[in-house]
Parts: C-alpha cells; structure tokens; sequence
C-alpha cells in the first residue's frame, strides 16, 4: 500500500515536481502545430527540416531548434513548398539568404576544403603516432633511450658518487662491479 505523500518528505515531492515539469515541456517542445496540404509535401518538409541547420543555435537542425529564427525559417519552408518549390530551390533559397552555414553538408569549394580535408588529416596524424607508440613499445624503446634494465655504466657511477659523496652502496650498481 502507497503511503500518503506528507509522510515522505519534503525531499520527494519536490523530486516529483520537478519531474512533473520536466516532462511537460519536453511534449510541448515536440508539437508541429500546423500541417502541409499533402502528405508528400509534408514528408519533403520534413526532410528538409532535418537537413538544414538553426542560423542560430549552430548545431541543431531547424526540427529541433526552438529559437523563434527556426521558427520562421521552418514557416518560410511551408510557404515555398505550398507555392511549388522544389527541394533544391528552397535549400537554394536558404543557402542565398544564410550561406552554406545552413546546411549540414555544405558544398566542397575553396572556402570549405579545410572543413571536407581536416577530419582526414587528424586522423591520418592520430593513426601514425599510434603506430609509432605501438613499434616504440615492442622494440623497448621510449624517448629515444634503450632499456639497458637499470644498470648503470661506470661514468654514470662515477657522477653519481660525485654527486653523493662517495656515500653510495656499491651495491647500487650491478651485481659484476662489487669490489
């Protein structure tokens, strides 16, 4: 049996309330209110509203922004399809009035090489110094030094020493130099 909600705290209803609220704006966010005159001009829209790009918010399709520029520019995608447009004329039509910026796949020109070769030349960066990582840790070598397993050589004893005072275990060393 459910206990009444006074008895569980101030703590869970205020949890309940905020999920409460949660929930209602997220169904509010996802209503389209009005509909195209057939169900291919609707399904065109729909396309296109999910290939074109919020001026505003930069990394939203206009099917997702709820910035009132989204708004309009998905009212003004209505109105050229209710008139005739094409696809192509109406993404035409964006790109004249927003740039490529409007699309997601923007056109290889020279303005947007960088944004078509970059991906490529990260990851053709990344994969060689992954190479190098892995060849370096199979033949033992890190920082440009052979792993001689830890001995040290007699002019680094000799230093070292200096550096001590004569105080070191010879024993420091490898096991061959004890005297």
């Amino acid at each position: 049996m459910r206990e009444p909600l006074i008895q569980r705290g101030w703590l869970a209803r205020v949890l309940e309330i905020l999920c409460a609220l949660s929930l209602s704006t997220a169904a509010l966010a996802a209503v389209e209110a009005e509909q195209l005159s057939t169900p291919e001009l609707q399904a065109r829209y729909e396309v296109l509203i999910e290939e074109l790009r919020c001026p505003k918010c930069q990394n939203q399709n206009l099917a997702d922004s709820d910035a009132l520029v989204a708004k309009d520019l998905r009212r003004e995608i209505r109105r050229l399809l209710e008139e005739g447009f094409t696809d192509e004329e109406v993404t035409d039509y964006m790109v004249a009035r927003y740039g490529d910026f409007v699309l997601y796949r923007p056109p290889l020109q020279r303005n947007t090489l960088a944004l078509w070769l970059a991906p490529g030349i990260f990851g053709a960066i990344g994969l060689l110094a992954l190479i190098v990582i892995v060849l370096r840790s199979r033949t033992g070598v890190e920082g440009g030094q052979q792993d001689a397993g830890g001995a040290l050589t007699e002019g680094e004893r000799q230093r070292l020493r200096q550096l001590l005072g004569d105080d070191i275990d010879e024993s420091a060393g490898s096991g061959a130099d004890k005297k």
